[in-house]
């Protein structure tokens, strides 16, 4: 299976020049599943609610239609992150779409800081989709940082995640990717995006470096910390499936459920 990242920076408050330079990026990829960053429509260093309000879109709607296009075009499974609107709420999401149109959505449920003040967290727990018979989980930036989340898919059989990312701690979720993909026998794709935002009266940098790595944790291919970059590896996802640490251990037979107790 070809699967695969697109790194760029997209800017803030420009959605249709994110959503072309995604178009041009995509179309004709030769993958079978790409994974753009968090946010990768509007840029993420909102000021207010109402910016928020004024980028997002309801899913589906008008950029996964036409993202729905590429993918028919290319046969190509896609994951980009955006902000979504349903009803009164906004949630920052991640879209799965096929070359069949959109296949699934998941709403991040550990919101970073200040996105607490701008988005609802997702409630809708943690989702697996089938992506041409391999099981596909997502997730999205700071969820990395819960072993839970990623335990939740794995124990669901999933065998690649997919993380839209806008990470500005450096090293922290390329380094935790691949602790969590040792832990859970699973590949992961963290898409990250790069370059600087400054807005009112703030600054974030984002850390690039966005990574593959496999189920034992090799780092597979990264990205350097600032550049467009779209890169693609073929990987056997049927390894997923072997939770074998030594002939005697099993990662999740060996789990010891009755004693993680916290009361």
């Amino acid at each position: 299976m070809r699967i695969g990242f697109f790194q760029f920076a997209p800017r803030f408050g420009k959605p249709e020049q994110n959503l072309n330079a995604l178009v041009a990026a995509l179309t004709g990829a030769e993958a079978d599943l790409i994974v753009a960053p968090e946010l990768a429509l509007s840029g993420y260093l909102f000021t207010c609610r109402e910016e928020v309000e004024g980028m997002a879109e309801p899913i589906p709607g008008p950029a996964t239609d036409r993202l729905e296009r590429v993918a028919a075009d290319a046969d190509c499974h896609l994951v980009v992150g955006m902000a979504e609107r349903s009803g009164k709420e906004l949630f920052n999401s991640a879209a799965l779409i096929g070359p069949k149109g959109l296949i699934g959505v998941y709403r991040k449920v550990h919101l970073f800081h200040e996105e607490k003040l701008h988005f609802s967290p997702g409630d809708g727990g943690f989702s697996v989709f089938d992506v041409s018979g391999v099981k596909v989980g997502l997730l999205v930036c700071f969820d990395h940082i819960f072993p839970e989340a990623a335990r939740t898919l794995a124990l669901q059989g999933v065998q690649i995640i997919c993380h839209p990312s806008n990470l500005v701690l450096p090293e922290y979720g390329q380094l935790t990717t691949r602790v969590r993909s040792i832990e859970n026998r699973v590949f992961w794709i963290l898409a990250n995006r790069y370059g600087t935002e400054r807005r009112g009266g703030k600054t974030l940098t984002y850390t690039g470096c966005s990574q593959i790595t496999a189920d034992n944790g090799e780092v597979l291919v990264r990205a350097d910390e600032r550049g467009d970059s779209l890169t693609v590896v073929e990987v056997d996802p049927e390894r997923a499936k072997n939770k074998q640490v030594t002939e005697r251990n099993d990662l999740f037979a060996d789990r010891r459920v009755a004693l993680y107790r916290w009361e």
